[in-house]
């Protein structure tokens, strides 16, 4: 039985992987080091900003501890949320799509490896934060996607003061990415993989894959959690 859905964010939502490059090579710039954009989609994309930064520094070899790592981060976000405050989009079908699982009442959920800030900023300027019950940030767990903590968190927060608990079976997930569809398949929950971001082959561990929300129905959704 389909109890919930948590989606990924970026590639899923909001079209804005293109600019979380943009600002991680804006603050990496003053080392001289630029992310292009095939090595940020085939190995950082599922990455959480620190994953992400601690992994560059790392094979740059640059020497950098925990702190400065934090404050690059700081950085990075305030560099995002310039560009997203004029150059964020909704994909198309979206709304509709949340709309429909609102009607239907399922609860609703987000689990990004994007910090709370960039999320909580891109849903108030398209008006769809009141879709989701709960929203599990990168800056809120301690390892990120392919590991499944994010929809774990996600769960156990939309599963308080419930008096039937939610199973994890009875969840359904969307993401864009490999590293997500993994997630969530080691959460235990189903999986829909869309092709914002990656073709099918590249999403191949995903029980469905559309090219659009609006390909999905309820009973799609219903049929996974048989």
């Amino acid at each position: 039985m389909l109890r919930a859905v948590i989606f990924d964010f970026d590639g899923v939502i909001t079209d804005s992987e293109v600019l979380h490059l943009q600002a991680f090579n804006n603050v990496l710039a003053r080392y001289n080091i630029e992310i292009k954009e095939d090595v940020y989609y085939k190995e950082y994309l599922g990455f959480t900003d620190l994953d992400c930064f601690k992994s560059v520094i790392d094979k740059n070899k640059i020497g950098l501890d925990s702190e400065q790592i934090k404050n690059l981060i700081r950085q990075k976000n305030r560099v995002f949320e310039e560009l997203a405050a004029t150059e964020a989009t909704i994909f198309e079908g979206v709304p509709e799509f949340l709309q429909l699982l609102s009607d239907n009442g399922v609860p609703m959920a987000i689990c990004s490896g994007a910090v709370l800030e960039e999320i909580a900023l891109i849903l108030e300027q398209s008006g769809l934060g009141h879709f989701f019950a709960e929203i599990v940030a990168g800056d809120q767990v301690t390892k990120g996607k392919p590991d499944p903590e994010g929809f774990l968190l996600a769960l156990e927060r939309l599963n308080k003061g419930v008096q039937n608990p939610i199973a994890a079976n009875e969840c359904v997930v969307i993401e864009d990415s490999h590293w997500g569809l993994e997630a969530g398949n080691a959460a235990g929950m189903h999986t829909v993989g869309i092709t914002n971001t990656y073709n099918p082959g590249q999403l191949s561990m995903a029980e469905k894959i559309v090219a659009n929300l609006s390909e999905l129905s309820i009973d799609d959704l219903q049929q996974l959690c048989a």
